[in-house]
């Protein structure tokens, strides 16, 4: 009986995900880079030439130990830890200091552990898939060795220069922060856009602003039961331009999940990054919609993302 209930549940299971296939980039069988392949050196050049003045919104959050992060999901990952491992006490006593003995040198060193999904980061197209397969048919069997996959990793991912939109869900509900669980719906999306009088543009990042970062650093209020988007309006915001998206929470999407997973999804189907934990709390009290985004992530090789620190410079607005 146990092993009937087992097979009809694999059966359901099967069937239930039928439609979750990879998808296969228009770039051909060897792309790891997916949507952003969209932005070129020409592309590049044109949102450059629109920056409107020199100030920098810094949208990345301090890592330090005790921030939110994925363990606070419950899911085994490391906590963030910090330590000096050289001190000039210590090497003085070790007899380590590696300098002149007449001119010791006042050294300190730190390392730090941590999961590449921590603070500000970008997810890479490697971080979920479909069965053994992830975005453009790579297998994990081919392709996943111990140290990490040799495809589709964070030093892929080039820097992302781009014009960048913040939608403020928010701001427009006229709420400090989205209730919890809230899926931010495609009629969402298209109001707000509306009432900061922005619209979407192929190649555009872009960024969604729930309110969470009100509540940061608490990991007992911003890490549970976020508000966010499902795999409805993720798949608006992709057919409206966006070739990497972001918001202000820890997963991106709205938790618990129902439904597809936008993380598979964007990833696996659609060849889009996803970055994650991002400060955007001054570009909402500015009402800066439209910017110029840099951000370039860490080269970690096959890693499944990296610490990324955006920057947004004003933008000239151009009449519609």
């Amino acid at each position: 009986m146990e092993c009937l209930a087992a097979m009809l549940a694999l059966n359901l299971a099967t069937s239930a995900c039928a439609e979750d296939k990879v998808g296969a980039s228009a770039y051909g069988p060897a792309d790891e880079v997916g949507a952003l392949n969209v932005l070129t050196d020409s592309t590049r050049l044109a949102v450059l030439q629109r920056i409107a003045s020199g100030k920098i919104y810094d949208l990345s959050v301090e890592s330090f130990p005790g921030m939110p992060g994925l363990v606070h999901l419950g899911m085994g990952d490391p906590e963030y830890h910090h330590w000096m491992t050289h001190t000039p006490e210590g090497l003085a006593i070790e007899g380590l200091n590696p300098g002149d003995p007449q001119h010791p040198i006042g050294l300190y060193d730190d390392a730090i552990i941590m999961s590449v999904h921590t603070g500000t980061h970008i997810d890479a197209l490697n971080h979920a898939g479909y069965g053994d397969q992830i975005y453009n048919g790579f297998k994990r069997s081919e392709h996943l060795g111990n140290k990490g996959w040799k495809v589709a990793g964070a030093d892929r991912i080039p820097a992302i220069i781009t014009r960048g939109v913040l939608i403020d869900v928010a701001g427009w509900k006229k709420l400090n922060v989205l209730p919890p669980s809230y899926e931010i719906t495609p009629s969402d999306l298209e109001a707000a856009l509306a009432a900061q009088g922005t619209s979407l543009q192929k190649g555009d990042a872009v960024f969604i602003r729930t309110g969470r970062m009100t509540l940061w650093p608490d990991p007992t209020t911003y890490v549970p039961h976020e508000p966010g988007i499902a795999q409805p309006g993720a798949a608006w915001l992709i057919e409206h331009g966006a070739v990497t998206m972001g918001a202000d929470t820890i997963a991106f999407e709205r938790l618990p999940i129902k439904g597809k997973a936008v993380h598979s999804f964007v990833f696996a189907e659609r060849g889009v990054t996803i970055m994650e934990n991002v400060w955007l709390e001054d570009l909402a009290s500015d009402r800066c919609y439209e910017f110029v985004l840099f951000a370039a992530p860490i080269k970690l090789r096959g890693a499944t993302g990296a610490p990324i620190r955006p920057f947004a410079l004003p933008i000239k607005i151009t009449s519609k």
